[in-house]
């Protein structure tokens, strides 16, 4: 018997950089649970700590928004699909998803419902059930939500 090997999907991540950085260690853990299931996370370093960020993109040559905003795109273009923490309120998360959709990418957008706060209806009301989901989730159940996203990615 044959057998067909898997192809490992590269993932694009979105998480609040400026925008806020409370939910740094949440990011990290969806990271590398993306990265367990057997994908390619293009942008780990949404997961790292301020300081380690900022002494990468030096050490990558990233000197302004400009080198930012170009490297994030090319990777964004290079993504089988994006995953989106989109509890916190992000500029950047929601303009990385509205490129991504452009580019026709799966998208998954992971809420966790708060009190007196809603999600932007720009994105809640994107979902079409099929290219760009939109989770409501508690933390503990983000295992099992992303092992079924990266699986339908293989």
């Amino acid at each position: 018997m044959s057998q067909i090997e898997s192809k490992q999907p590269k993932i694009y991540f979105c998480g609040s950089i400026r925008a806020g950085r409370g939910d740094v260690d949440l990011y990290n853990k969806i990271i590398q649970k993306i990265d367990s299931c057997g994908a390619e996370v293009l942008t780990e370093f949404v997961g790292w700590s301020a300081s380690k960020m900022a002494d990468q993109n030096k050490h990558r040559g990233l000197q302004n928004d400009k080198d930012i905003h170009d490297q994030d795109v090319h990777l964004l273009q290079q993504a089988d699909a994006i995953v989106a923490e989109v509890t916190q309120p992000s500029l950047g998360v929601g303009y990385e998803l509205g490129r991504a959709q452009a580019m026709g990418k799966k998208i998954l957008c992971l809420y966790r419902p708060q009190p007196e706060k809603q999600l932007s209806a720009m994105i809640r009301g994107a979902e079409d059930g099929d290219k760009f989901v939109v989770k409501d989730y508690a933390v503990n159940e983000i295992d099992d939500i992303i092992t079924d996203f990266v699986s339908s990615q293989k």
